[in-house]
């Protein structure tokens, strides 16, 4: 007798208009049978969130800022406000995952509101970990939720430690491709423009997130990401330049042994590692060719050439606020950048200067982060102001 079929997981996507929202609908596109949506959210591009709406039939949604240019408001879905509607669709009972794709500090809330209801949460926002590691943690084991990680890094470590015991691990290794200015001198890296680090060799990814890994700021943050994911200390997470991008993350046993997930640059897989969990799903949307690898190179970052890389481990180091000071600093800096405001070594000098100049306060709340985060964010702005 054949056995049920599986239920649809009922999935919230805030963010749903970005990178990693988009490769989302395209991984639920591909198995209608096994995926509806809930709810979305974005933060101003209305018509596709209408098409999106439109497609996936999705009954909640929320946006920002409305764009009356895109049109009547689908009337199928029922609009919410924004921001409280993100959290509100977070918690809704009958969500089977919350995938959290927003930039900035925008999915803290939401994220809190899964957590606290017991909603699995699938994270690509590596801010909500960085800046409130400790209280989510907190949340999701009181509730018993689960933190996915989508991150492609963060995704292969925890492929690689399904089925191994805590205590065989020796380390974390989080490969880096580099971004645009691996080979690059020091000086040419300090000129660079936004054009420049926008063009990164591997990746398609948002231009936020391109530039953090321009400055290698994007993996610093990562290593507080995994410190909360998998309850390890700094000292035992490492990161090594992989400019390939085909290993995607590695973890070294007691033994000696390493174990590695490999797969070609393509988001989509560690969203469907995440959103299908336990189950591996069939869709091979870009199956990686063995026999067209030539070589896998691997090499110390110089920490020199891209010191956030650096300061990222020391805010991780400090704990308490540092890390949401220094999302907010980075926020500032990155965005001052990507308007052609100046060049790359003025907003990591900034960036720096915040880290610098603001002390580290003990982490009791949500609105202790999100206050460090002001004045991470406000004081690169004023700075910045004056370049």
């Amino acid at each position: 007798m054949a056995g049920a079929a599986p239920q649809r997981r009922r999935v919230v996507i805030l963010g749903s208009t970005g990178s990693i929202g988009v490769q989302t609908l395209q991984v639920i596109r591909a198995h209608p049978d096994r995926f509806e949506v809930l709810g979305l959210a974005c933060g101003s591009n209305s018509e596709l969130l209408f098409q999106q709406i439109r497609e996936f039939r999705a009954p909640l949604a929320c946006v920002r800022d409305l764009d009356p240019a895109a049109g009547d408001w689908p009337p199928d879905a029922e609009r919410l406000p924004y921001p409280d509607g993100m959290a509100a669709m977070a918690a809704l009972p009958e969500a089977d995952i919350v995938v959290v794709a927003t930039v900035g500090d925008a999915g803290f809330r939401p994220t809190e509101s899964a957590l606290r209801a017991g909603n699995n949460v699938a994270l690509a926002s590596k801010e909500m970990l960085v800046m409130g590691g400790g209280l989510f943690r907190k949340l999701a084991d009181a509730s018993g939720a689960a933190i996915l990680p989508i991150d492609s890094e963060h995704s292969a470590i925890w492929q690689c430690l399904v089925g191994e015991a805590p205590e065989s691990i020796r380390r974390l290794i989080l490969t880096a491709s580099g971004g645009p200015f691996l080979t690059w001198a020091m000086p040419d890296i300090r000129t660079a423009t936004a054009e420049e680090a926008l063009e990164h060799p591997n990746w398609d990814m948002g231009a936020k997130i391109t530039v953090d890994s321009a400055s290698l700021l994007n993996k610093g943050l990562e290593i507080i990401e995994a410190h909360w994911l998998f309850q390890m200390p700094y000292s035992a997470i490492n990161v090594i330049v992989h400019p390939e991008s085909i290993v995607h993350s590695m973890v070294e046993f007691k033994d000696g042994s390493i174990k590695a997930q490999l797969g070609v640059p393509d988001m989509r897989l560690p969203i469907q590692y995440a959103i299908g969990f336990p189950e591996r799903l069939a869709e091979a949307h870009a199956p990686l060719d063995l026999r067209t690898l030539s070589r896998l190179n691997f090499e110390s970052p110089d920490e020199r050439r891209f010191p956030l890389l650096a300061a990222a481990r020391a805010a991780g180091a400090a704990g308490g606020t540092a890390p949401a000071t220094l999302c907010g600093a980075d926020d500032a800096a990155t965005a001052w950048f990507i308007e052609g405001a100046g060049p790359f070594g003025v907003m990591t000098d900034a960036v720096q200067a915040a880290m610098d100049a603001i002390p580290a306060q003990p982490l009791d709340n949500l609105d202790t982060a999100l206050a460090a985060h002001r004045r991470g964010f406000e004081f690169v702005q004023a700075r910045l102001a004056d370049a």
